[in-house]
């Protein structure tokens, strides 16, 4: 690409030189690129710039905050933008800059680069906007599985919850260990309790009913709880089970208060 006009939110920068820093971007027309620009590109703020370069690590210039404009196939429409400031989190307060911070880490550690994907584009896009909103604390967490699950949609990973891995229809009053590369396992020790069986495994366990509700009501408050399990053990299982560092900081956060 040459001076090639790209909309995008920054996921993550290191520094790169005195005065650069190297930007990992989620662009609405390449998915992820990396490249280097000046230091102070803001977090969680639609950006606009220019992107030249044939290899992996692209040039990025003019580097502003994007305008409320349309973007249309062909580049970004004419517009003044607002320089770039040094306040990554001026538009996410509170605790929702964590939950911000943890859709950026998921997403440049587990996207491929220069892979378009559009729709989760939107959809990131769509989560931002629900975190400058006033969220309760299920609200939150409800915004966070929706987009986990647009993900494993486009990283091929299908969720089936109505039969085992061996096809057999999910049995309410039966456990099940879920094996991301398999699918969900029946276990014989079904008098003993899901909890005592994950600790004894290290899987996530759950009974047929509360699977059954999951694949009926979908991501809602009533299996939220159930949820979250599944998904914590699919991100784990992607990131080969090495630490997110954004979810540390929430954990230190919540210790502190």
């Amino acid at each position: 690409m040459r001076n090639e006009a790209l909309v995008g939110y920054l996921l993550h920068q290191r520094p790169y030189q005195e005065k650069r820093a190297l930007y990992y971007l989620f662009s609405q027309q390449h998915g992820v690129i990396h490249g280097v620009g000046k230091k102070g590109a803001p977090l969680f703020m639609p950006l606009q710039l220019f992107a030249t370069g044939k290899r992996d690590l692209k040039t990025f210039s003019q580097i502003g905050i994007a305008s409320q404009y349309p973007v249309y196939e062909s580049g970004i429409k004419e517009a003044d933008a607002a320089a770039i400031t040094s306040l990554p989190y001026e538009n996410i307060t509170g605790q929702h800059q964590y939950s911000a911070l943890y859709l950026n880490e998921i997403l440049w550690r587990l996207l491929p680069t220069e892979d378009p994907m559009p729709i989760l584009w939107q959809h990131y896009q769509n989560s931002l906007q629900q975190l400058r909103q006033p969220l309760s604390a299920n609200d939150l967490r409800l915004c966070l599985r929706q987009f986990e699950q647009y993900l494993f949609k486009e990283l091929g990973f299908t969720l089936a919850l109505t039969h085992d891995n061996m096809q057999e229809t999910i049995e309410p009053d039966r456990y099940y260990r879920f094996l991301p590369d398999v699918g969900l396992v029946p276990v014989l020790q079904n008098n003993i309790q899901s909890e005592h069986l994950e600790s004894a495994t290290g899987q996530s366990v759950f009974i047929g009913a509360d699977i059954i509700a999951m694949a009926q009501l979908g991501i809602t408050e009533v299996t939220l709880n159930h949820w979250s399990k599944l998904h914590r053990h699919l991100i784990d299982h992607l990131l080969d089970y090495q630490p997110l560092q954004s979810r540390l900081l929430w954990q230190q956060q919540q210790r502190y208060q």
